[in-house]
């Protein structure tokens, strides 16, 4: 049976953190705001994409779609932590936002070129790719978290973005022999990335138990369409 697929419906999650929280202990925002973005959550990290990707058996012409439009959205969403550097409460907070930034524009930066060469993908796709339908709504969504909300906005776009990769990425069993696919999943499970995941978690934790209540109705709305997104982003590779 299909998925059904993504939609503003409500989940069976209470509709309130204070309700969700009631009966349990140290209860944690973003768990619920994961929990609410189901099913989405499950097909972005353990749909056919990821489990084509486990052991190498993904084709390279889908791996390479999706890769062109992986690399156009990372200008977006480096505007989007560009912003979140300036509206970070701390100066270290902003120190590790621009950590990040730095890793996002060389060492992943560097892999897209590599793979590029590899994939034997054109440089009118590398520089001015067609975008797919998902990638203009996700490149949207960042635009609209980032220059119409503030630091919370941001985070709520931004944590799931990130969680989803770490989480697919840790589900992967089996190595890929192609480098451009062992270096996509190292580079979403390592130690670092986890660290910064968990950190960025911990910063939304903190920014969602100080919001109203009607930010934080916005902040759910953002983070589960992020998550429906990544789950499109993901099914777009195999349309062609």
């Amino acid at each position: 049976m299909d998925t059904p697929k993504s939609s503003d419906s409500e989940p069976a999650v209470p509709r309130t953190f204070a309700d969700y929280a009631a009966n349990r202990t140290d209860p944690r925002a973003t768990d619920w705001l994961r929990e609410r973005s189901e099913p989405d959550w499950t097909e972005a990290t353990e749909g056919r994409f990821v489990r084509e990707l486990d052991g190498g058996e993904i084709d390279d012409a889908v791996f390479r779609r999706y890769l062109v439009q992986d690399y156009a959205f990372v200008e977006s969403l480096a505007s989007l932590i560009g912003y979140a550097i300036g509206d970070a409460p701390t100066m270290a907070a902003k120190g590790r936002l621009v950590e990040f930034l730095e890793t996002l524009t060389t060492e992943e930066n560097d892999y897209f070129e590599r793979s590029f060469d590899a994939l034997n993908v054109p440089e009118s796709d590398r520089s001015d790719p067609e975008l797919a339908s998902s990638t203009r709504a996700f490149e949207d969504l960042l635009g609209r978290a980032s220059r119409g909300g503030g630091y919370a906005e941001s985070l709520a776009a931004f944590v799931p973005a990130e969680w989803v990769y770490l989480a697919w990425a840790r589900s992967v069993e089996e190595t890929p022999s192609e480098f451009y696919l062992a270096e996509w999943v190292a580079l979403h499970d390592n130690p670092d990335f986890a660290s910064f995941v968990g950190w960025l978690r911990e910063e939304l934790d903190r920014e969602f138990e100080t919001a109203s209540p009607r930010r934080r109705r916005r902040l759910d709305r953002l983070f589960r369409r992020t998550v429906g997104l990544e789950r499109e982003f993901f099914e777009a590779a195999y349309e062609g």
